[in-house]
């Protein structure tokens, strides 16, 4: 399966390859915000220049901000996605447990770097047996969450033995009580954030890891000049202070959640798990319902590993809505 296929997104090869699916699509794949952050009043010349250092510190000061981590502890980057292939680069644990499902990258880079990789249910439970422990809270795709003093216990007892957890907070922006950002820059911690699925903006290419100093000028190394653009930090900063944006997409995200989950429910799908972002289900026949939907122009997330299981993001209105609801009474 092609990269753009593994990671949803992909609507021109589901258009060549449904092509006579009615217009326009939807792209329900990818697990973003489908009413992205927009402010009017960016001073488009962003885009004429280089970052500079000013630039990125008044970015970081606003996401350690947003996030409540020091900011010292952070380091950008263009997008979470190159922070988890470039890690192995940095430190070598021997073993490493990964959790199993979750966003399928993880696993791949640290097999790729020869390194020892557990798939575990219960990744916490392995502190005692690996050199390093990998999971998203909340998880991609199931949405399962871990309790943030389960992560300070494991955390504590690979530390012990000079271990890491590594903890991947993509979709930590719905539910932040749940982010150890607030200890980032201890010893043995990793944090990655992305910016592009809760503000709705993955084009924009922004993330950040929030570690001990020594790796973040390590990480800084390896990204090189101008990792983040101009127009990705400006973009960022604003975004990352606009605390009243943030709370009433928060609301806005729950409320088309629940209503994603009465039309899930009315067609007899199965919600397994998910967030507000997306919803994790078992349909009677997971492959013939994602066929039929591609058909009427609507593109779910389907996975190779968990073929029973599709993941569904979030219509942006009530066309898309009632677009759906009425697919899945013709697929069920």
């Amino acid at each position: 399966m092609q990269r753009d296929w593994t990671h949803g997104g992909a609507i021109d090869r589901m258009q060549a390859q449904f092509p006579h699916a009615p217009t326009p699509w939807i792209d329900l794949s990818t697990g973003i915000n489908p009413w992205p952050y927009r402010n009017p009043n960016l001073d488009e010349t962003v885009f004429d220049r280089l970052p500079t250092h000013a630039n990125s510190i008044a970015c970081r000061d606003a996401m350690a901000a947003a996030i409540g981590a020091p900011p010292d502890s952070l380091c950008l980057a263009p997008g979470s996605e190159l922070l988890i292939r470039t890690l192995p680069r940095l430190f070598s644990p021997g073993r490493v447990a990964v959790l199993s499902p979750t966003y399928g990258d993880h696993a791949d880079v640290w097999r790729a770097a020869a390194r020892e990789v557990i798939a575990s249910q219960d990744p916490l439970t392995c502190a005692d047996q690996v050199d390093a422990i990998v999971l998203c809270n909340p998880n991609n795709p199931d949405g399962r969450v871990f309790a943030p003093d389960a992560l300070r216990a494991a955390h504590s007892t690979l530390t012990r033995k000079g271990g890491w957890l590594i903890v991947d907070e993509a979709y930590a922006d719905l539910c932040p009580e749940l982010s150890l950002a607030a200890a980032g820059g201890s010893d043995g911690l990793i944090i990655l954030r992305s910016f592009g699925k809760f503000y709705g903006l993955a084009g924009l290419r922004l993330g950040a890891m929030i570690a001990p100093p020594r790796v973040c000028e390590q990480m800084v190394r390896e990204l090189g000049a101008w990792p983040v653009s101009s127009g990705a930090l400006e973009i960022g900063a604003r975004a990352y202070r606009d605390t009243a944006w943030q709370v009433r997409t928060r609301a806005t995200l729950a409320e088309m959640r629940g209503l994603l989950d009465q039309v899930l429910a009315t067609n007899g799908i199965e919600i397994i798990g998910g967030t507000d972002l997306f919803r994790f289900v078992r349909p009677g026949d997971a492959v013939t319902t994602w066929q039929r939907l591609a058909e009427v122009g609507i593109y779910v997330r389907r996975f190779d590993a968990l073929p029973g299981h599709l993941r569904i993001g979030l219509p942006a209105d009530a066309i898309q809505l009632a677009r759906l609801n009425e697919a899945l009474s013709f697929s069920n």
